[in-house]
């Protein structure tokens, strides 16, 4: 079940290509939902029912991607933005790669090979690869109660998502993205950066 302001923020993923879950200034759904910017944390206001399940309508469709890409935030990406995504995150160049913790290279290496379901033990490593878009990241809860995130791969995603590889080179992706978040800082006034920057 969605709700009325479910359509606006597709309309409006579409028209940003990028939306964040909660921001101060940039397009974001708990704004789109409660028609005004949310003090503190979303799952303390009383509509957070109504924003959990828009996102959770979001995540779902066919059209977004979710990633923490947009100032370590979890984000959803329009389609039409995916492959750039998808490059970045396979290129593995050296401000993805170069500082990564012991545990984080151990766990990609993992996620490399098959989908991984995370645990507490593993949760700063999987954070690593998330916000260095090394990772595809789902978070979900088993039938036990228990909050599980999966890690996967970019090809594996690939795979399984059915999204067909691209050509694109990770500089041009990075330009490409760059360009869609600068141009949302200057519209909405605001300063989100990428993992890179």
């Amino acid at each position: 079940m969605t709700t009325p302001s479910y359509p606006l923020v597709l309309e409006n993923l579409k028209e940003h290509g990028l939306l964040l879950e909660t921001d101060a200034r940039l397009p974001n759904v708990s704004t789109l939902v409660l028609g005004e910017p949310v003090r503190g944390s979303w799952w303390a206001h009383p509509r957070s029912h109504e924003i959990f399940r828009v996102n959770c309508a979001l995540e779902d469709h066919p059209d977004a991607l979710v990633t923490k890409l947009v100032s370590g935030k979890i984000t959803f990406i329009h389609r039409l933005l995916w492959p750039s995504v998808v490059a970045i995150g396979r290129a593995r160049e050296p401000w993805q790669i170069a500082r990564l913790s012991t545990n984080a290279r151990k766990l990609l290496a993992r996620a490399d090979k098959a989908p991984v379901e995370t645990n507490s033990s593993l949760t700063k490593a999987a954070s690593e690869l998330e916000k260095l878009l090394l990772v595809s990241s789902e978070q979900f809860h088993t039938e036990r109660g228990a909050h599980v995130r999966r890690l996967e791969s970019w090809d594996h995603w690939r795979h399984r998502s059915g999204f067909a590889a691209s050509d694109m080179a990770a500089d041009q992706a990075r330009r490409k993205l760059e360009e869609v978040l600068d141009s949302l800082n200057r519209r909405f006034h605001a300063s989100g950066r990428l993992p890179w920057q």
